[in-house]
């Protein structure tokens, strides 16, 4: 077939059919025979192995930790309308996302329009914004108001959250340069924040909106990527911050690794275990010692598998006082006979 001859290498699926996102992380992304190929190493969301990307078919490629990517494959995605983003483990942070390139902009064009319109369209997106959080159309049309109401509905959605788990709640306190000194839960808030503007901004990214035209926000670069994270701030960030609060409370040997084992205990633990394993294979292995082969094949029960260490050590003394009672009862039977006398 005469390249070009059913214009396959320009066809461009619409974005509304094509299958949306598409995360990869730990490998490298090229393109191989024509095709978008990522070679994985495995150890994050996909196995280790070689993928086949379907290009046409997505909309944006999330490309996570450990990857890189060739010039081709960056060639071939803005051909196809695809779009490439950088973002964090589990795409809890967005790097960077060159231009989409889509083959719409209505939304851009229309997000232009209100937010020019500063008295109707701009205020009117921004009190629609508002009753999607707090489940009502608020009368007012005063931007400074509104921002007003929702910092007081929010101060009560945050003592409310704290007394139903059970928290020390003084007020939403945030020092930049040293966000560990914050109390847990206004650490958890921050951290709950942050996985949401990523998953905001990849959204903004992936319908070629555009994140500096903020309808509630105005001085941020991604003023509309803080819009539409606060749109789940009540319902999915905060909730979900305090709850983790919660259960870190219960469970405080995982959520601060206070009672974890060293890192050099837990190599050592682990060199020690592959020797008995060694030797073990070898038929080196003492009997009686955890995971040890006795002569028969079978497996002694590791330690804490079966008795403790006095019940074992009244075993033992039990075993022996069987075993001379057994050469007692030999010799006499022995003297009865006549015999030599007892083998030794």
């Amino acid at each position: 077939m005469l390249v070009g001859r059913l214009g396959l290498e320009t066809a461009r699926l619409p974005h509304a059919d094509r299958h949306g996102l598409v995360h990869l992380d730990r490998g490298h992304l090229t393109v191989v025979d024509g095709a978008l190929r990522f070679a994985c190493a495995g150890g994050g969301t996909l196995e280790r192995g070689e993928y086949t990307i379907p290009h046409q078919a997505i909309s944006l490629v999330l490309l996570g930790p450990g990857s890189t990517v060739s010039h081709d494959a960056l060639r071939l995605l803005a051909r196809h309308g695809a779009g490439l983003a950088a973002v964090g483990d589990d795409g809890v942070r967005l790097y960077t996302a060159p231009p989409l390139l889509p083959d719409f902009s209505n939304l851009a064009r229309r997000q232009t329009e209100l937010w020019a319109d500063e008295r109707r369209g701009r205020l009117d997106v921004a009190r629609r914004m508002y009753a999607w959080r707090l489940g009502e159309v608020l009368p007012h049309r005063d931007i400074a108001v509104l921002r007003g109401i929702e910092g007081a509905r929010v101060k009560v959605l945050y003592a409310s959250l704290a007394e139903r788990h059970g928290i020390v709640w003084k007020g939403r306190r945030y020092d930049r340069s040293d966000p560990m000194a914050a109390d847990p839960a206004n650490q958890a808030i921050n951290h709950a924040a942050s996985a949401v503007e990523a998953a905001a901004a990849i959204a903004v990214t992936a319908t070629a909106t555009i994140p500096q035209l903020g309808f509630i926000h105005e001085d941020s670069g991604q003023s509309f990527v803080l819009d539409v994270a606060d749109l789940f701030r009540d319902g999915v960030t905060v909730p979900c911050a305090f709850k983790a609060v919660a259960v870190a409370r219960k469970r405080p040997g995982d959520a601060t690794g206070a009672h974890r084992t060293p890192p050099d205990r837990r190599d050592a633990q682990a060199r020690g275990r592959h020797r008995r394993d060694d030797r073990q294979d070898q038929g080196a292995v003492p009997a009686g010692r955890p995971g040890a082969a006795t002569g028969t094949g079978a497996q002694v029960p590791a330690a804490g598998t079966g008795r403790s260490g006095p019940a074992r050590r009244r075993d033992g003394r039990g075993q022996r006082r069987r075993a001379g009672r057994g050469r007692s009862r030999r010799r006499r039977l022995t003297a009865r006979r006549g015999g030599p006398g007892p083998c030794r």
